[in-house]
């Protein structure tokens, strides 16, 4: 069976409009509480969001289909998305929801589920939503609803017992108006630190706008004319981060994969292929294996549990440590880095000094339909063409998971080539969808 909506993070779209209207979110909500009866009796599933104002509606749409079907709801409020995911295991529920877009705007919303223990739901258990998705559904026993008032305190002392003592660390932080803006800034402070916060007063509205860890450049300005030890942004569901040293440089996840896994003496690292090229290199310099999976953590997780690793991520900061978690999550990545870096004896502007990047640049074409372009017959030897001009390099070209984009990915130790490869190249794409 094709998928039709669920991509490779859930469902997303634009709030109120297809698929995400609150009609169609109904029937999710039906959908998936009759597949969790075939388990359980009487299900229970905890829901959590973001802070964008289209949240309070999709969770009502859900929980309505849900109780429907007879299952327990509880919900947990504003939570970052890997609050969920601990939640869902400790509290030994059947399911957990996210109802966020992670890093889009405020405009888009999305569902995302956890199955028991936290993993994210089986390839197998979506296709079985989407298929009774087209069916129709009795009201069974009804659900009850319940408010789970200890979810963030249980989360941020897992987070406080988990992290590394900041006695006299001076971080500043930028929460995108997400989700992490009320418990990130109280887990740095409980275990010492001096945080200054920045983007941390949602409006419904100003969930990532010109912040979080896609848009880090007033981050950065604050700590090098603040004299911050670190800056710390997260993105707006909380699953991933960007660290910015004390000169003011990006830390991202290739930063934070490397220096985890020195410092843990890991013999496996599993990224994307948009892992930069030097990553690799001086990970096998160090005797570390590199594997490369295709865009989304779900494929670094299932490339981990395949070969046994602990760690794995994208460059994005959405970097996965299963000896802890079974997705990722941004404050425990960066308390564990800093941990890491700690433990290293090293300033973590040391460790960016070592590793070499190659010049890496990402653009994206917006186009009507990114699995036609992906089809054209031409685009292989166009590909080839363009690598040809590089000498030696990377190009990566792929659709998104959740936007009518196809993006292009091009590194080599040349920036003049690498911009010379990808505008070529973006032009083709772009005369071809016209």
């Amino acid at each position: 069976m094709e998928r039709r909506f669920f991509g490779t993070d859930g469902i997303r779209g634009r709030a109120g409009e297809p698929p995400l209207t609150p009609e169609f979110v109904l029937r999710l909500g039906q959908a998936a509480g009759s597949v969790l009866r075939e388990n359980a009796a009487r299900p229970t599933v905890l829901i959590g969001k973001d802070t964008r104002e289209s949240g309070d509606l999709l969770e009502a749409a859900l929980a309505a289909g849900l109780l429907s079907q007879g299952v327990v709801v509880e919900h947990l409020g504003v939570l970052p998305t890997p609050a969920v995911a601990y939640l869902s295991s400790v509290l030994e529920a059947d399911a957990g929801v996210v109802i966020s877009a992670s890093h889009n705007p405020y405009q888009d919303n999305g569902i995302k589920f956890f199955g028991p223990g936290g993993t994210k739901l089986s390839d197998e258990a979506e296709l079985e939503i989407e298929r009774r998705l087209e069916g129709a559904f009795a009201i069974r026993d009804i659900g009850t609803v319940r408010n789970h008032h200890e979810a963030e305190r249980l989360y941020t002392d897992r987070l406080v017992h988990l992290g590394p003592r900041l006695d006299g660390l001076r971080v500043a932080m930028d929460t995108a108006n997400g989700a992490t803006y009320r418990v990130a800034p109280r887990v740095l402070q409980r275990l010492g630190a001096e945080v200054f916060a920045i983007f941390n007063t949602p409006d419904g509205r100003n969930i990532n706008k010109g912040c979080g860890s896609t848009h880090p450049e007033l981050l950065q300005r604050v700590v090098r004319e603040g004299g911050f030890d670190v800056g710390v942004a997260f993105d707006g569901d909380g699953d991933r981060v960007i660290l910015v040293d004390a000169k003011g440089r990006i830390v991202h996840g290739d930063h934070v994969l490397y220096i985890n896994a020195l410092v843990r003496g890991e013999p496996l690292v599993v990224g994307t292929v948009m892992s930069n090229l030097g990553l690799e290199r001086a990970l096998k310099r160090r005797g570390v294996e590199f594997v490369r999976t295709p865009v989304g953590d779900r494929y670094v997780y299932e490339a981990l549990r395949e070969r046994g690793g602990r760690l794995g991520g994208e460059q994005s900061g959405h970097v996965l440590f299963l000896d802890h978690l079974p997705t990722g999550d941004g404050l425990q990545t960066a308390l564990l880095t800093l941990d890491a870096v700690q433990r290293s004896g090293r300033s973590l502007e040391t460790w960016v000094d070592e590793l070499t990047l190659y010049p890496q640049r990402l653009v994206n074409v917006r186009v009507r339909d990114k699995e036609a372009v992906m089809a054209l017959p031409e685009l292989a030897a166009w590909i080839a063409e363009a690598e040809g001009r590089l000498g030696e390099g990377r190009i990566n070209v792929r659709p998104s998971g959740t936007e009518p984009l196809v993006r292009i990915m091009v590194e080599a130790p040349d920036p003049e080539r690498v911009d010379e490869a990808i505008d070529w190249l973006r032009e083709r794409i772009s005369a071809a969808v016209e």
